[in-house]
């Protein structure tokens, strides 16, 4: 097997294990809050003990550490919302609110950076509105509020993906993954008393979590955040960005599919609902393709790898006329 094509067997299997996450999530009997608050601790207590972690630390500036922190905080309210999705409606639908997360990229993008917005940018996210209107009429009315959610879950991926974008290449991404998931941890920690008050249903109290637990926990942490995130890593040095794109595109498909074998809810969704996750996965699956030739460099953001459930690897492409194709 050529490295190339072990590469792109590698980044699918990192696809399949982000899909579990949904499943997990769903599967871990804590709250939201107190299930991200773990999570984030277990990855980010693990990564403190690398010596390369702290090394990067001690050369990090003080500024730019408190900027992946404040971002820090951008990812885990994405962690929060997104698992409140599961919470309150199921994997399928998390799942799929987080394919909401390229349109969002490619609309607040040029208004962060400064440009105008592509009609390729503004046709996706008119291309997704049927598969929206689809997906909400698709489910029970209880699970709308899980939409919501999620939606919001997928506009915090937008945020730190953006922002993460500004800072590639400032420092290590392994690094860069401990001080946000760090930062996480503290920002949920301290507004854990008014998310209680404000959302118990996602916040609860501290929870200690039991042993069945504990050990989905684990396999969240490690099977589902760091292994996919070294492996990764690895498999992008041998396929483009372009390509590795459009597999972790797919991740909300294989996260639909896995629900559907693991747990059933084809049973709680209707035919309506698959229709609108079929116009949405169409519509983010087109954007690269039609935005490939205006790529001069497609760069990768590994930092985003072991922080979002949905993550946009490539820079929307710049409007004028000066790239080289690829």
């Amino acid at each position: 097997m050529t490295p190339t094509a072990k590469a792109h067997w590698q980044i699918h299997v990192c696809v399949l294990l982000w899909g579990f996450t949904a499943i997990l999530g769903k599967l871990i009997s804590l709250p939201a809050l107190a299930l991200v608050w773990w999570r984030m601790l277990l990855v980010a207590g693990t990564l403190l003990l690398l010596p390369r972690i702290w090394r990067g630390l001690r050369a990090l500036p003080r500024q730019l550490l408190a900027a992946y922190a404040g971002i820090g905080v951008l990812v885990g309210l994405h962690w929060l919302t997104f698992y409140g999705a599961v919470k309150l409606a199921n994997a399928s639908v998390a799942a799929t609110c987080m394919a909401l997360a390229t349109v969002f990229v490619a609309l607040i993008e040029p208004r962060m950076n400064r440009r105008p917005l592509s009609w390729r940018d503004l046709s996706l996210g008119l291309a997704v509105l049927p598969g929206v209107a689809l997906v909400v009429g698709g489910v029970p009315d209880d699970m709308r509020i899980g939409i919501a959610v999620g939606a919001l879950s997928a506009l915090f991926v937008a945020l730190f993906g953006t922002l993460n974008k500004r800072l590639v290449e400032r420092a290590d991404p392994l690094t860069v993954t401990t001080i946000e998931l760090g930062a996480g941890t503290l920002a949920l920690t301290a507004l854990w008393p008014v998310l209680a008050v404000l959302t118990p249903s996602l916040a609860g109290g501290f929870e200690t979590p039991g042993p069945r637990d504990a050990a989905l926990l684990v396999l969240l942490a490690f099977g589902c955040t760091l292994l996919p995130f070294a492996l990764a890593l690895v498999a992008m040095r041998h396929m483009s960005a372009f390509s590795a794109q459009l597999a972790v595109n797919l991740e909300p498909v294989y996260a639909v599919l896995l629900a559907i074998v693991l747990l059933g809810e084809q049973h709680e969704l209707t035919p309506a609902f698959y229709t609108g996750v079929a116009i949405l996965m169409i519509a983010v699956l087109v954007h690269p393709l039609l935005s490939r030739r205006d790529l001069g460099r497609a760069d990768v953001h590994p930092e985003n790898l072991a922080t979002g459930e949905a993550r946009p690897l490539l820079d929307t492409p710049p409007t004028d006329d000066r790239t080289t194709p690829r």
